[in-house]
């Protein structure tokens, strides 16, 4: 599956910025069956400079300032990536076996599993989610069988309302109240995983969205998405989203993961001046033939 995906965001400042400095995440990465074909970043203004890297974490990143008086800033992404077809995992292994060998698990990677067990500042460790955990990862169960059901109860236990959350809301909250959007379900299920002493990381990126039957796809209407990743031993980082149920497939795109969403925000940056603001986002997920 071969997508075009177009991300853009726009800023309008009440007064002008004197001067902005930026980090993006918006290019996708490399993966285990995705493959990047290319990939475009304009910015307006013109920055004056634009450094690009790769994070902690093996994500492509750019950094860009503007130095110059300006009243509105504007970011568009053009990507293009190809998705293979995904095998199905299978069970796992029983997941405290995963539990225990996580400390000596991967000790070549740039960035081990074990590293993922510990708290952030999005995903704590809290007992009443690890409380909740336990419900799915009962003693001896396989671990991918047990991520496929705790990915199952979070979403008939848990609301998609957008109203109900903010981005700074703590998990704690979302879980309590049992609403919220994708990411508050990420966050929630590391939080719950890490709890019990497994490896989880946030993942952000797109997801294809397919429209009625009879209806034309509607340009521009898509939007960011976010997801986890569980460690299960033998069988790699397994994706699950909560959010809809599902392990992802073809239809989700991958952009960055981190410890949380703080790590992999899509735009974030401080600027001087600029009084009040507004701030338009538009995402469109192409199929190319």
């Amino acid at each position: 599956m071969r997508y075009r995906i177009t991300h853009t965001t726009k800023y309008a400042y009440s007064e002008p910025v004197a001067v902005c400095h930026n980090l993006v995440h918006l290019s996708p990465r490399e993966t285990r069956g995705q493959t990047r074909q290319s990939y475009r970043l304009i910015i307006l203004p013109d920055p004056s400079d634009v450094l690009q890297r790769t994070d902690v974490f093996g994500n492509p990143t750019e950094y860009f300032s503007i130095l110059e008086a300006h009243r509105g800033l504007s970011l568009s992404a053009t990507s293009e990536i190809e998705i293979d077809e995904r095998d199905e995992p299978g069970p796992g292994t029983p997941w405290e076996q995963v539990r225990d060998a996580l400390p000596a698990a991967e000790p070549d990677a740039p960035m081990r599993p074990y590293q993922f067990a510990f708290p952030s500042s999005k995903a704590p460790l809290v007992r009443r989610l690890g409380q909740y955990a336990e419900k799915s990862f009962t003693p001896g169960r396989p671990i991918v069988d047990a991520l496929r059901d705790l990915n199952l109860r979070i979403n008939k236990d848990f609301e998609y309302n957008p109203q109900a959350t903010t981005v700074s809301t703590p998990v704690t909250e979302a879980f309590d109240q049992r609403a919220g959007v994708c990411q508050d379900f990420a966050h929630v299920a590391i939080s719950c995983l890490r709890s019990i002493g497994l490896a989880a990381r946030y993942v952000s990126g797109y997801l294809r969205t397919i429209p009625p039957p009879g209806k034309p796809r509607l340009v521009g209407a898509d939007a960011s998405h976010a997801w986890l990743a569980l460690y299960c031993g033998a069988d790699g980082w397994v994706d699950a989203d909560p959010t809809n149920a599902v392990l992802p497939g073809r239809d989700h795109i991958t952009i960055a993961h981190g410890r949380d969403y703080a790590d992999v925000c899509p735009i974030q940056g401080v600027y001087v001046g600029g009084g009040g603001h507004t701030m338009e986002v538009t995402v469109d997920v192409a199929p190319m033939k």
